[in-house]
C-alpha cells in the first residue's frame, strides 16, 4: 500500500482545478437560461401589468381565454427572431437594412423610437408610483433613482454580468402566481372561462382585447431577442454564426426552442395569473376601472391584504427594471444597426456611443415625460397605438427574412411555425386597425 505524505495531502490546487472550482461556484440555476426567459418577462412590464389588470377587474375570468390563444402566437414570432440573430450573427434591423428597401428600415426605427420612448415613461411612472405606496417616499424622488439604476446598469456593468442579475429579476414574476394563494379561487370556473368566456362583444370588450394582445405581441421584443441571441453568441469563445458553423447548429436550435417556448410560456402563465388575480378580488368587489399598475396593487389592499398587496407591488418593480432596460437597449440595437453604429452591451461607454447615446435619451426621455404636460397613460396610449401599427408590417417583414433562404441558408423556419406567425399577424393587424378606427 503506497501512502501519501502529509505534504502531498496538503499541496495546493493547481491552477486549472482552482479556474475550474471557481466555474462551478459560479453555476447558479439560470445559467444556461438564454434570451428567451428574459424577453418573456420584459413582456410583462409595469404598463403590461396594467393592461392585464384592467382585463381581470372589467372582466372578470371571461378574459382568461387571451392568454391561451396568445401564448403559441408570441411564441412563434418570437422565436424566428431568435433563429435570426442566432443564424445569421445579426440584429433584426440589420437583417431588414439587408434585405428590404432603406425606406421600411427607416420607417420601423422611427416608430420604434417613439413608442418605446413613451412606454419607459409609462413604465418608470408606475415604479415611482409603486415604490411611494411601498416606501412612503415621494415618487418624484424614487423615479429618477430608477433611472439612474437602469442607466448604470447598461452603461457601466458589462453584459455578461448585468445580465446575471436580469435572470434573477425574473423571479419576481412568481409574485403573481403568490398572490393568488391569499385569496379564494374557484378553479372550476377558471378552467371553463379559459377556454369558454362568456361576454358580449361590444366596443369595451374590443379595446381590452386589442390591448392585451398589443402589449403581449410587441415590436420592441422581436429586436431585443434576436440582438441578445448575438450578444450571448459573441460572448462565448469561438462561436460563431450558424451559418458559418452548421456542425452547432442542432444544439443552438434546440436550445433556442427551448428557451424561446419556456419564455413565453412563463411571461403568458405571468399575465395569466394577473388577470386571475384581478378578477377573483377586484371585479368581485366591483372595482372594475383600473389605470396603473400601481392602482391595481392599491385596490388589492383592502381586498386580499397586505401580503397580496405586496407581493404585487414588488413583481411591478422586479419587472420594471428589466422592461425599462429592454425598451431602450432594444431602441439602441435598431437604430445602430441601421447607421452602422458599434453596437453591444459588452463594449464599453467609449468604445459605443452612439449606442449608449440612444440608451440615454430613451431612458432620459422617458423621465422628461414625467414633468411635461404628458401624462402616463397618455404615454401608454400612444406607444401602444404605434407598437400596434408597427408590429403588423415588421411581424410580416420577420416571417419572410425567417423564410428565405438567401438570408436563413438551410436553417428556415419550418411551416407549422410559420402559420403561427402568420396567425399572429392576421389577429395583430385587425386589433391595429380597431385601435387606430374604433
Amino acid at each position: 500500500m503506497v501512502k501519501t505524505s502529509s505534504a502531498a495531502r496538503t499541496a495546493p490546487l493547481q491552477p486549472n482545478k482552482i479556474e475550474a472550482l471557481l466555474r462551478r461556484m459560479k453555476e447558479h440555476p439560470l445559467a444556461h437560461v438564454g434570451p428567451g426567459l428574459i424577453t418573456g418577462v420584459a413582456d410583462d412590464d409595469p404598463s403590461g401589468i396594467a393592461t392585464y389588470s384592467q382585463a381581470g377587474a372589467q372582466f372578470g375570468l371571461n378574459m382568461l381565454w387571451t392568454m391561451p390563444l396568445a401564448f403559441p402566437l408570441m411564441a412563434a414570432i418570437q422565436l424566428m427572431c431568435g433563429r435570426i440573430g442566432r443564424v445569421t450573427g445579426k440584429g433584426l434591423a440589420a437583417n431588414i437594412k439587408e434585405a428590404f428597401s432603406p425606406a421600411v428600415l427607416r420607417i420601423v426605427v422611427l416608430l420604434l423610437l417613439i413608442a418605446n420612448v413613451l412606454n419607459i415613461a409609462a413604465d418608470i411612472a408606475a415604479m415611482g408610483e409603486v415604490a411611494e405606496l411601498v416606501s412612503g417616499f415621494s415618487r418624484h424622488l424614487m423615479t429618477p433613482l430608477f433611472v439612474v439604476i437602469t442607466l448604470v446598469l447598461q452603461i457601466f456593468v458589462p453584459y455578461h454580468r448585468y445580465v446575471w442579475f436580469l435572470k434573477w429579476l425574473t423571479l419576481s414574476l412568481l409574485a403573481y402566481a403568490a398572490v393568488l394563494f391569499t385569496v379564494h379561487v374557484p378553479w372550476g370556473e377558471v378552467a371553463l372561462r379559459s377556454f369558454w368566456p362568456r361576454f358580449d362583444l361590444n366596443a369595451d370588450a374590443a379595446t381590452v382585447i386589442v390591448g392585451v394582445f398589443g402589449t403581449t405581441i410587441s415590436p420592441y421584443l422581436f429586436f431585443w431577442q434576436a440582438s441578445e441571441e448575438v450578444e450571448d453568441m459573441n460572448a462565448k469563445p469561438g462561436a460563431s454564426a450558424l451559418l458559418n458553423d452548421s456542425a452547432a447548429a442542432p444544439a443552438e436550435l434546440r436550445r433556442i426552442a427551448w428557451d424561446t417556448w419556456s419564455g413565453m410560456l412563463y411571461s403568458d402563465a405571468t399575465a395569466f395569473f394577473i388577470i386571475l388575480a384581478t378578477a377573483v378580488t377586484l371585479n368581485v368587489a366591483g372595482v372594475t376601472d383600473i389605470e396603473t399598475a400601481a392602482q391595481a396593487a392599491g385596490a388589492l389592499r383592502p381586498l386580499a391584504g397586505d401580503f397580496a398587496y405586496l407581493l404585487f407591488a414588488l413583481g411591478i418593480l422586479g419587472v420594471g427594471l428589466i422592461g425599462v432596460p429592454v425598451l431602450a437597449g432594444s431602441a439602441a440595437y435598431a437604430l445602430s444597426e441601421a447607421m452602422d453604429w458599434k453596437s453591444g452591451l459588452e463594449l464599453k461607454a467609449q468604445d459605443a456611443r452612439g449606442f449608449y447615446g440612444v440608451i440615454a435619451v430613451s431612458v432620459l426621455g422617458g423621465l422628461a415625460i414625467q414633468y411635461s404636460p404628458i401624462g402616463p397613460m397618455k404615454a401608454l396610449f400612444w406607444s401602444a397605438v404605434i407598437n400596434g401599427v408597427v408590429a403588423v408590417p415588421l411581424m410580416v417583414v420577420i416571417i419572410l427574412l425567417a423564410l428565405r433562404k438567401s438570408v436563413m441558408g438551410p436553417f428556415t423556419t419550418s411551416r407549422p411555425i410559420a402559420i403561427l406567425g402568420w396567425i399572429a399577424t392576421a389577429i395583430m393587424g385587425a386589433a391595429a386597425i380597431r385601435m387606430i378606427i374604433p
